[in-house]
């Protein structure tokens, strides 16, 4: 018999156990929120107390430790240093052919009329690709993509323009205009990539579509490429038919928005004017920066992108040389970007940088003592000189943030345990503690002085004499404020953060 009594009952027994298990989802859903954000927090905060210590505990050793072990560490500081700016030095005054030869390019172009040696109908093939974050870069990249595809100086027919941008989520009507773009112009070519969430995602697929392009330059998407960058990079392929990369130099064009933005300006001008040409001529091998470089297409489809590494573009510039590929920099393949405007926005991007160094570091020191694998060209043989480069570059240049923050924890803890009266006393703990620190000094601050000067020679039209000079005057303490970014991207990399910050754009 039919109970409604009992119904009733079922009823609400029912819709009892429903309520207790959606409590129950929510107190799940609650519980993972909450570790999630625990884990975040830890995640963030874990390398800051892992450098803060450092610099804790290292301030006070010395603070203990006695005079004859201060002495010996102090003597290896300055050693270390003297032997860096030595280097860097040498560097600078390496740059210098490089730098005569782009300007007797330039004049030899200028005379001709700006006839380049190879007739129009004989140049490569160019797909330039403009890769870009949307929601980060919107604002930026119509304009860029417009400034490319009607002010780059090189025939329509041997030219694509390529965006490729991903996002996620629709950004209308800026899309479709992106998209109409291929109406207007011929050589415009317009990519939503899908299920990409990074720059590697982004040029992975790129590289697997058939083109059939013979060189491939890549372009962030705050660049503006000189109109004949393009042309001045073929041409160097063209020239030699080993060369795989021709990296270009970039140029910070935002320096009047702030003091950062100069200093970041000067930096760049010092790194990509002086620092890498020098580079690549002392010991044998350039590298592509991640911007304004230009790739034969069959190398760059070969190698792709390496979506677990935070700088893949470092990352596949080196295993290209591990390979035996012949990476140039050519300073008349020039660029003009936009400097980080905040220190946040320059923090998150030099952490990021720092961290992917650090894993390109451990993953590709290997180079000095292995034994090259070229599949293309088997008599490829790595000699000393390029060897020690690696070693240089991958090694020492990680270490060096060490000697650097020792160095400043040292001078800390004389300022702890001797307090200066003043500043003649304090320049003189900071810098002459012992005799042969005055010699190690001097000769060290000639060789910044020497690089500096080298540096004024070849700046940009955005940088001014003043610059350089307050660059000069806050130079050590960007040593140690990069230094300390370099120190917490080991930290990161030792708890494994795999956060990707994009760079702020405006």
């Amino acid at each position: 018999m039919f109970n409604s009594k009992d119904f009733i009952v079922n009823i609400n027994e029912d819709v009892g156990s429903d309520h207790d298990e959606s409590s129950a989802a929510k107190k799940n859903r609650r519980w993972k929120e909450t570790t999630e954000r625990c884990s975040t927090f830890i995640s963030e905060w874990t390398p800051f107390s892992l450098v803060a210590s450092y610099f804790i505990f290292s301030t006070c050793l010395y603070m203990y430790a006695s005079e004859g072990v201060i002495a010996v560490f102090w003597f290896v500081y300055m050693m270390t240093n003297f032997y860096i700016a030595g280097a860097t030095v040498l560097e600078a005054f390496m740059s210098i052919t490089p730098w005569r030869e782009a300007r007797k390019a330039v004049a030899e172009a200028e005379e001709s009329g700006w006839l380049f040696p190879t007739p129009s109908n004989q140049l490569l093939i160019l797909d330039l690709l403009i890769v870009a974050y949307l929601p980060n870069e919107q604002d930026i990249i119509m304009d860029r993509a417009l400034y490319a595809l009607q002010k780059i100086d090189y025939p329509r027919d041997k030219i694509r323009i390529n965006i490729l941008y991903n996002t996620p989520k629709p950004i209308e009507p800026l899309e479709t205009e992106l998209h109409l773009l291929t109406q207007r112009y011929s050589h415009a070519r317009v990519f939503k990539v899908p299920n990409s969430t990074s720059k590697a995602d982004n040029l992975n697929y790129f590289f697997s579509l058939d083109t059939g392009s013979d060189l491939i330059a890549i372009y962030d998407c705050d660049h503006y490429p000189q109109p004949n960058a393009p042309r001045w990079a073929v041409e160097r392929f063209i020239a030699d038919p080993d060369i795989d990369i021709v990296q270009g130099r970039c140029v910070v064009f935002n320096t009047e928005e702030s003091l950062l933005t100069s200093m970041i300006a000067v930096e760049f001008d010092k790194i990509y004017a002086v620092s890498h040409p020098g580079r690549a001529s002392m010991w044998g091998f350039g590298l592509f920066c991640g911007s304004n470089g230009y790739w034969r297409t069959s190398l760059l489809r070969d190698l792709k992108m390496d979506g677990d590494m935070l700088t893949e573009d470092i990352d596949s510039a080196l295993r290209a040389f591990s390979r035996g590929s012949k990476a140039v920099h050519d300073l008349n393949v020039t660029s003009f970007e936009l400097a980080p405007t905040t220190f946040p926005a320059f923090w998150k991007q030099r952490l990021r940088w720092a961290q992917g160094w650090a894993q390109a570091s451990l993953k590709h020191v290997k180079m000095v003592y292995n034994k090259p694998v070229d599949p293309i060209r088997n008599s490829y043989k790595r000699d000393f000189t390029a060897r020690f480069g690696v070693l240089s570059l991958l090694l020492i240049r990680e270490l060096s943030y060490y000697l650097v923050t020792q160095y400043t924890c040292l001078v800390l803890s004389f300022i702890i345990v001797k307090f200066p009266k003043s500043g003649a006393e304090l320049f003189r703990l900071v810098y002459f503690q012992y005799p042969v620190s005055q010699w190690l000094f001097i000769i060290s601050v000639v060789c910044l002085i020497a690089t500096l000067w080298i540096t004024n020679r070849v700046r940009s039209e955005f940088v001014s004499r003043w610059m350089i000079v307050v660059f000069s005057i806050q130079y050590p303490f960007y040593l140690v404020l990069s230094a300390t970014i370099g120190l917490y991207g080991h930290a990161r990399q030792i708890v494994q953060y795999n956060s990707w910050n994009p760079t702020s754009r405006k």
